[in-house]
């Protein structure tokens, strides 16, 4: 009796996308514009077409590259008003063109109240 090995299962190839600004565990200052950055990958696909931003799973911001539909390398700049003290979950999935989603990538940052100072996200 003969068998044949099952094929394997092909990798499954997907976008990436990471934080670069702010860190995990980063604390606010409650009333703080942070300012996100974003970098987006698609080295083995047709690129990315579109970033979204989630603050506590809740859609907040997009961006798309200006120069063309889809590009492998997508740097995006977003920001966030942080408001409600305690810790908040920002989550971030890239996307090539025909819908292909990254994993979600998640950070969660600290948001303390003011005293005074309009500090930015500082690493703990």
């Amino acid at each position: 009796m003969s068998t044949t090995a099952p094929e394997p299962t092909p990798e499954r190839i997907v976008p990436t996308v990471e934080f670069l600004y702010p860190t995990n565990g980063s604390l606010v200052v409650e009333g703080t514009d942070v300012q996100i950055e974003l970098l987006a990958q698609d080295p083995h696909g047709v690129g990315i077409s579109r970033v979204e931003l989630y603050v506590d799973d809740i859609p907040h911001q997009e961006g798309a590259p200006q120069i063309s539909a889809a590009v492998t390398v997508f740097t995006v700049d977003m920001n966030w008003l942080a408001e409600g003290i305690g810790l908040h979950a920002l989550s971030a999935i890239a996307y090539r063109p025909d819908g292909t989603a990254s994993d979600a990538i998640t950070i969660s940052l600290l948001v303390v109240a003011t005293d005074g100072d309009n500090s930015r996200a500082t690493n703990p």
